[in-house]
């Protein structure tokens, strides 16, 4: 036997042992992992807003409490003011569902000359209806049940208020313990990755709200005017939906308030699709480019692709953090590719310039050719260049 064999063996063993001694400590600390993940992200979201503060002499410790604070409050009034109407709404519309069917299958009937029967899908809503009546009713019966649940979402909302606070508050100092462990070079890269992240976390999220907030609004007055049933309840669903879900959202959120005034008539149903189609183009074109323009503003495809592969690794969280970790690593990564004049080629069509040219103080490659340029027209936002 080789002399090196048994030492080899035994390191080998002991990678073995570590790995699966990691991978067991992974998936027994899985829950406070996500904590921390979500903790991080609201402290990102929060940081822009007690930066503010602290700039304005307030101590960070002050500040950021204020800041939750008044997070708090707000969610608090909104749902006390608002929430019982929206459940009310919600419940109507629910208990609304088969006679709305029928409706829409007349209409359907008469108008394609089909004699579509309402029967087979009218027993399917009331089977899914009685089945959540009796997953409810069993949550109602098993009241420790319910009350362990209602116990373990208050701690971990709790953990999760504690853990933004302490990130927030002592972001300074939690960076400066990360730097100290970090050669010169890395410390720099490091926070203006950091930098990126505050920037494009706080200002998406902030964008995307007041967007919602003027597409919510915006729907609500149309479903007024035209006198469609549940109109908070519609407005707010394609006001989030649009907003927070990118691509598809758009469609899933304007197809309901059209099925919905679909019931009231024809016409309430068509004048609804117009200001929905209408609205996007105005969203898109005018609205977005405006509010977003600190932001950045993904790709649709990257967008939705993002969404999915949080959705793939961390579940029903990871549709929230999907995009802001996607946008903050698309300009970090913007800002470190270099980027090139783009040759002349038929299946390269010349794009207009929309913003500014090439800067003329741009680095030169090694050889002495044509400066660093996209193949936009260097067309990336202020941020990314910071």
């Amino acid at each position: 036997m080789p002399p090196w064999l048994p030492r080899a063996m035994l390191l080998a063993l002991w990678i073995v042992m570590a790995f699966g001694v990691g991978l067991w400590l992974f998936l027994k600390l899985q829950n406070l992992f996500m904590l921390l993940l979500i903790s991080l992200f609201l402290a990102l979201a929060l940081e822009p807003a007690v930066n503010w503060l602290h700039r304005h002499r307030w101590p960070r410790g002050p500040a950021t409490g204020a800041v939750m604070l008044v997070v708090l409050v707000v969610a608090v009034v909104f749902f006390s003011m608002l929430g019982s109407m929206l459940i009310g709404q919600v419940l109507a519309f629910t208990s609304e569902v088969p006679t709305m069917v029928r409706a829409v299958l007349r209409w359907i009937n008469s108008t394609f000359d089909t004699s579509y029967s309402p029967t087979t899908l009218l027993n399917e809503v009331s089977s899914a209806s009685g089945l959540i009546e009796q997953y409810a009713t069993g949550i109602a019966n098993n009241v420790w049940g319910a009350g362990t649940t209602l116990l373990v979402l208050l701690f971990n909302a709790l953990t999760v208020a504690l853990f933004t606070f302490y990130l927030c508050s002592d972001g300074p100092r939690f960076r400066r313990v990360i730097c100290s462990v970090l050669p010169p070079r890395t410390q720099r890269e490091v926070l203006r990755a950091w930098e990126i992240a505050v920037a494009k976390t706080g200002g998406y999220l902030y964008s995307r709200a007041l967007l919602a907030l003027i597409c919510g609004a915006a729907h609500y007055v149309v479903l007024v005017v035209l006198d469609v049933p549940f109109a908070f309840a519609l407005a707010l669903w394609i006001g989030v939906l649009s907003q927070f879900i990118p691509t598809v959202g758009t469609y899933i959120g304007g197809a309901v308030p059209v099925l919905v005034a679909l019931v009231e008539g024809v016409w309430p149903a068509v004048w609804m699709l117009v200001f929905v189609i209408v609205y996007q183009q105005f969203e898109n074109y005018l609205l977005q480019p405006r509010i977003t323009a600190k932001t950045l503003d993904m790709h649709p495809a990257v967008a939705f692709g993002s969404v999915l592969a949080g959705v793939a690794v961390l579940g029903a969280p990871g549709a929230l953090l999907a995009l802001p970790i996607g946008a903050s690593l698309q300009a970090f990564l913007g800002t470190y590719i270099r980027r090139y004049e783009v040759a002349e080629h038929p299946l390269l069509p010349s794009l207009a310039v929309e913003d500014h040219g090439p800067d003329p103080a741009e680095n030169r490659t090694q050889d002495g050719e044509a400066p660093e340029t996209s193949a936009q027209g260097r067309d990336e936002d202020p941020g990314a260049q910071a």
